[in-house]
């Protein structure tokens, strides 16, 4: 009786199945009796279980003609494997069932033609290539063993700011070919005007132009102004045509990638959100990470395991406290929040007013010392990090009193952290135009504009590389010398912000894509940055930073990321629109010294304009060129374009639809699989119950026999 006590699981297979002389997939799936039974056969077929199962038994009780007419029917799963073309190591299936699968596949190819097997052949191959290339050119990614140990010490969450930081540098790169191939390289092969003088390092020239963007780097290809009409000066092929088309292309390919990976993180934010949410079943055997190698990393994994359940059940009392909250409660909670709200609102306008006060003071030019005169140029730049770097933190102690929820508190202080980073830098560049507005001093407004972008650049760098090695390293070795220490404790640990670290990468980008039209090689100079932030936040994490105690959701946040980041795209779209059609006219071009002063330098120089050079160009094409630019630029063509728009959305929503019925459709599949299980084991149980009935039966009619 003691080798009934261990239970193994085994095929529920009758004994004419065994004997049937169908393949063993379909014995299993459509030839035993227990199938019919299950409760997803039950569902799916409700209007023949009356006599479903005795069409079972007359399939297999028919032969081998009953067989094929189920197969037909009913493609069996050792079918599907041998049609299927994926690779092996792609499929489902345990190490048995691959063999299994490619024993058939090579029974296949004996039974089908020559062209049949090639090609399959062939596209087998192919896949193999391109995995391979695939896996060659992931190799080639730069930082892949950083980021690896990176995710390995402090998990996906910091990862996901590295790997952020990452496809800026790609983005900026891609810019960088854009202005070489557009701007550059014509200027440089074809030449510059014939007024224009050769750039040379000299007489008034010092150091200090490079900080502050004046002097030669004012004469330099890195500002608006260097960019003159050249030889190339066809009507429709010029270098204020060329360079108004690389700038464009910039910003339209920018839109294209950011917009695409926004709404890829949207669509699996969507899938993973409130509706389709992971359980805490979820958390629990399936939230571990398989890519932590430190001890020390594993045993902070289980903390935010722990921490990720503790936050899930303050949410939950959260609920519950909140739905008990009296009319009392919700007056004085409404009101204390409406009082932060100004708070928040005052501090803002207070950041407003001193950046529009540190612009007005930096407008001055008096004659002080270089040090001094070298304040006073940056000072806009270090008032908007100042802000940027003290308001996010207060915000945070300000959400915390308004009794919201810890992911609520987290998306409030982001958004009001945004709020401020974009409105900050959109209020500067608004006071920069009015102030130009106010003084006409300038010789090339552009000129202006670029040294004020290229300073922003400059300084939120220095900015970074002075809070890692003049701050956190320091406190680093204060924490590392005196542990025990009162300053050591006031202090604490040094976290790793994420959301704030995000924010400032996307408020750089934000002002390389601003400043791209004034300064064309402000994303050359972006990406260096970008290179060297990335070392010297590298070691800032290694070396001074500790692991978070919460866990921090990249997958979530990374959309809101993204989406910021095409705020910042969008700002720059409109100080571009505002500078080449607004600006102009509003400072009346009517006027020649007007029109003098504001179109003196760079390829719109002499008075030109972006209209009148699209204008002559235009006038030089042919008549069935004008006739579809017209119709592409009149009311006419808005209706289809428009019909097509609903078209698009309409099949999209379809797809939609079908994706969510989809999803409900396997939702429920998962429950009747687990339903079949359980039939299975109940079933399973009940046969070796009996067997043990059966074999005291004959052991208790034996025993009377032996005596």
């Amino acid at each position: 009786m003691e080798e009934h006590e261990t239970v193994n699981f085994l095929r529920l297979l009758s004994e004419e199945s065994t004997q049937s002389t169908l393949s063993s997939d379909s014995c299993e799936y459509y030839q035993t009796e227990i199938f019919d039974q299950l409760p997803s056969v039950q569902a799916s077929r409700p209007e023949q279980n009356r006599y479903g199962h005795l069409e079972a038994c007359e399939a297999y009780q028919g032969g081998p003609e009953s067989g094929e007419r189920i197969n037909q029917g009913h493609p069996s799963r050792g079918q599907r494997d041998k049609t299927s073309e994926e690779p092996l190591r792609n499929l489902a299936m345990c190490i048995q069932g691959k063999r299994s699968a490619r024993e058939r596949r090579k029974m296949q190819i004996s039974n089908i033609g020559f062209w049949e097997s090639w090609r399959r052949s062939q596209i087998i191959s192919r896949r193999r290539v391109w995995a391979q290339m695939g896996e060659a050119l992931s190799g080639l990614l730069p930082w892949r063993h950083t980021l690896h140990i990176i995710e390995g010490r402090f998990g996906v969450g910091v990862k996901s700011y590295f790997v952020f930081l990452r496809y800026l540098v790609h983005l900026n790169l891609l810019h960088c070919a854009l202005i070489g191939g557009f701007i550059l390289g014509p200027t440089i092969f074809y030449g510059r005007g014939s007024n224009s003088k050769p750039l040379r390092f000299g007489g008034n020239d010092s150091v200090l132009d490079f900080f502050l963007g004046t002097g030669y780097l004012d004469r330099s290809p890195v500002f608006y102004g260097f960019y003159t009409r050249g030889s190339l000066d066809l009507k429709c092929l010029n270098t204020p045509l060329l360079y108004l088309a690389g700038i464009l292309t910039i910003l339209l390919l920018s839109l294209i990638m950011v917009f695409r990976r926004t709404t890829v993180g949207y669509k699996h934010t969507w899938m993973l959100g409130k509706r389709y949410s992971m359980n805490v079943s979820y958390k629990i055997f399936c939230g571990w990470d398989f890519t932590i190698q430190d001890p020390a990393a594993a045993s902070l994994k289980h903390s935010f395991i722990r921490n990720d359940l503790k936050l899930f059940l303050e949410e939950q009392s959260f609920s519950l406290r909140a739905a008990q909250r009296t009319l009392g409660l919700k007056i004085r909670l409404y009101l204390l929040r409406f009082i932060l709200n100004l708070l928040v609102l005052s501090l803002l306008g207070g950041a407003f007013y001193l950046i529009y006060f540190s612009t007005k003071i930096s407008q001055y030019e008096n004659e002080h010392n270089w040090l001094v005169s070298l304040v006073l140029q940056y000072l806009p730049p270090i008032t908007i990090t100042f802000v940027n770097l003290v308001l996010p933190h207060i915000f945070r102690k300000i959400s915390s009193f308004e009794d919201y929820s810890f992911t609520t508190q987290v998306n409030t202080t982001l958004v009001r952290s945004i709020f401020l980073k974009l409105a900050s830098l959109g209020i500067y560049l608004f006071f920069v135009f009015t102030t130009e507005q106010q003084q006409r001093l300038c010789q090339c407004r552009e000129n202006k504009f670029g040294r004020e972008m290229y300073k922003l650049c400059i300084f939120n760098f220095l900015a970074t590389f002075s809070a890692t090695f003049l701050l956190n390293y320091p406190r680093k070795l204060l924490q590392e010398k005196y542990p025990t220490s009162l300053l050591t404790r006031l202090l604490g640990k040094q976290r790793f912000l994420i959301p704030f670290n995000v924010l400032d990468l996307v408020y750089s980008q934000t002002v390389c894509w601003v400043g791209v039209y004034y300064c064309p090689l402000l994303p050359l100079i972006g990406t260096v940055i970008l290179m060297a932030t990335f070392y010297i936040k590298k070691f800032s994490v290694l070396r001074c930073c500790v692991a978070e105690q919460r866990m921090f959701r990249a997958s979530t946040s990374s959309v809101l990321f993204h989406f910021m980041l095409l705020l910042g795209l969008f700002m720059a779209a409109a100080t571009l629109g505002f500078n080449l059609y607004l600006y102009p006219y509003q400072q009346g071009l009517t006027s020649d010294t007007n029109m003098a002063l504001l179109s003196s330098c760079g390829p719109f120089g002499n008075g030109e304009t972006v209209f009148n050079v699209t204008d002559v160009c235009f006038n030089k094409l042919p008549h069935a060129g004008k006739l579809t630019v017209r119709y592409l630029t009149s009311e006419a063509f808005a209706l289809p374009l428009i019909l097509a728009e609903i078209i698009i959305l309409t099949s999209y929503l379809s797809r939609r639809r079908a994706n969510q019925k989809t999803i409900e459709r396997l939702k429920d599949m998962l429950v009747m699989s687990s339903s079949d299980k359980r039939f299975l084991v109940k079933q399973h149980a009940t046969m070796l119950r009996r067997r043990k009935i059966t074999n005291r039966v004959r052991s208790t009619e034996d025993a009377p026999l032996n005596h």
